[in-house]
């Protein structure tokens, strides 16, 4: 990496390893006709037909997809990943080991950024831990989801100074009810449908 103060940071592949950070006899040894660049090259998604039969690979492959992160290349950096990405890989994590139940989960926005289809997977998920005795608690704007749970707190009035306090708390269809809530008439919309 070139670090100009005045310009962007400019990134110029090594020219010995060609960007791959793997030396020449490393990347001699192949598996299934791919060397370890180009395994780590390939998006979560397309890692599922390459790793076809390894077990307990694609029970983390099937993880981090459920979560909405089939996008991501393999050897994308941890480092690179947006807070939104770093806390779904952690839940991937926790979806795909052996469940022990009586688990805390709290979720900052679980659903943030994620396309329907996703998110009503992760949904499926976390249903799936509840029912395996565990405990969910998120913060979630969207109101398909506070429609699913168990119990909702909203807090408010406002925003930011102006919030803060419990206006309203109960199961989704008394919250949808409830006058003082600026969030009743969404989530009474997404109970609707």
């Amino acid at each position: 990496m070139v670090e100009l103060l005045f310009l962007p940071s400019v990134y110029s592949p090594c020219p010995d390893c060609h960007g791959t950070r793997y030396n020449a006899e490393t990347l001699e040894i192949r598996w299934h006709e791919h060397n370890i660049a180009e395994v780590l090259d390939l998006s979560v998604s397309s890692a599922r037909d390459f790793f076809e039969g390894e077990t307990d690979v694609l029970r983390a492959i099937e993880a981090l997809c459920d979560v909405g992160l089939g996008y991501l290349r393999l050897g994308h950096p941890a480092t690179e990943l947006s807070g939104g990405e770093a806390q779904r890989v952690k839940l991937a994590g926790e979806l795909q080991r052996a469940h022990r139940g009586d688990t805390l989960y709290l979720l900052d926005e679980p659903t943030a950024g994620l396309h329907p289809a996703d998110t009503d997977r992760l949904l499926a998920h976390l249903h799936r831990l509840v029912d395996a005795g565990n405990t969910v608690v998120a913060a979630e704007l969207d109101m398909r989801v506070v429609a699913q749970a168990d119990y909702v707190i909203d807090m408010g009035p406002g925003a930011g100074a102006a919030g803060g306090r419990i206006v309203a708390a109960g199961t989704p269809t008394e919250i949808a009810d409830c006058s003082d809530s600026a969030t009743a008439p969404y989530l009474a919309a997404a109970l609707a449908s």
